[in-house]
């Protein structure tokens, strides 16, 4: 193609291509880039028109790169790369931080607790990009600085630092919990209450939080009255504060609703299973900048806080009652 009559291509669409072609998945691109998967799917027709060929097909209900999908996005993933790093060279964008962690853990925790990090630090941009498939992430190559990883039990982390364990537990609204009519003080007595489930695929297997928490107390499946089912963890709990059901809790996601009450943990602290632990990892090339270290103390300091304050029933973990190991590396 003449080079006059080649089309001048937007960044924001090579940027959204390149996340579209890193997941094969519209839907996760979406996610990551904060857009609507209908914005992404005209972003990238945009961009296959603009280059008279298509990026991507569709097989057996996957996302493919066709052969000029996967050149272009070699090309603009070098191209970004060395871009990126350029720019992260210049003094206005020395001061960001780019932090991913789980879906889950970015809406209920980390997010609300963010602007008291700003307050503390007025001067620091913070990107937070939430991933639940995140074990084996490449912090290098997706330029994040920190991550918050959940690792189930038995596997390695190079450099990582355990931040705190990961425990799940049944949690209500006080209301539903105090109802004397359907008492909510065993596990058997689930069978008389709606539980909600938040349900997704996980290291390539289907998750319950429901099915890992029976599974880790070594309970027997008890069928309830109902369950609804969501797909977004920050939904359940939702459903759960409306007095919609019984949730697994997880900690240290719900501290804030455990402390002030608006969430209890009704069977206590003799029912509470253990699928695994968060990790603190910081990628090699940020550990020392300013932003990153005082993000690191900030997020430590605010562990161990939740660990000093969270009520009996959330904190407490039986001996033994550790879930089996959820995948392999």
């Amino acid at each position: 193609m003449d080079k006059r009559g080649r089309p001048r291509i937007s960044l924001d669409l090579l940027r959204g291509f390149r996340v579209a072609a890193r997941h094969l998945s519209f839907t996760r691109a979406a996610h990551e880039l904060s857009l609507t998967q209908p914005a992404i799917s005209r972003e990238i027709k945009t961009l296959e028109d603009q280059l008279g060929q298509p990026l991507f097909r569709r097989a057996n209900r996957t996302l493919q790169l066709t052969r000029a999908g996967q050149k272009l996005y070699e090309a603009t993933e070098q191209a970004l790369a060395l871009l990126d790093e350029a720019l992260d060279r210049f003094g206005s964008v020395s001061e960001t931080l780019a932090v991913t962690t789980t879906t889950s853990l970015a809406s209920l925790w980390l997010a609300p607790r963010l602007a008291h990090f700003t307050q503390l630090h007025p001067g620091f941009d913070v990107r937070i990009a939430a991933v639940n498939d995140m074990v084996n992430i490449n912090l290098e190559r997706e330029h994040l600085d920190v991550a918050i990883r959940f690792v189930p039990p038995g596997w390695d982390i190079p450099g990582g630092e355990q931040l705190i364990k990961y425990e799940i537990f049944p949690v209500c609204s006080p209301r539903l919990a105090h109802n004397r009519t359907r008492p909510l003080r065993t596990p058997a007595d689930l069978a008389k209450h709606v539980l909600l489930d938040f349900e997704r695929v996980a290291f390539g297997r289907p998750w319950s939080d429901w099915e890992h928490w029976f599974e880790g107390t070594n309970l027997p499946r008890i069928k309830p009255s109902g369950t609804l089912h969501f797909s977004h963890y920050d939904q359940v709990i939702q459903a759960a504060l409306a007095g919609s059901g019984v949730a697994i809790g997880k900690r240290p996601h719900l501290t804030r609703q455990l402390k002030d009450g608006t969430l209890c943990a009704p069977l206590g602290p003799g029912w509470v299973a253990s699928p695994g632990s968060f990790y603190l990892v910081v990628a090699p090339r940020a550990a020392e900048r300013q932003p990153v270290a005082a993000f690191v103390a900030w997020l430590r300091e605010q562990m161990h806080e939740d660990e000093e304050s969270v009520p009996p029933t959330a904190r407490s973990r039986p001996p033994n009652r550790s879930l089996k190991r959820t995948a392999r590396r």
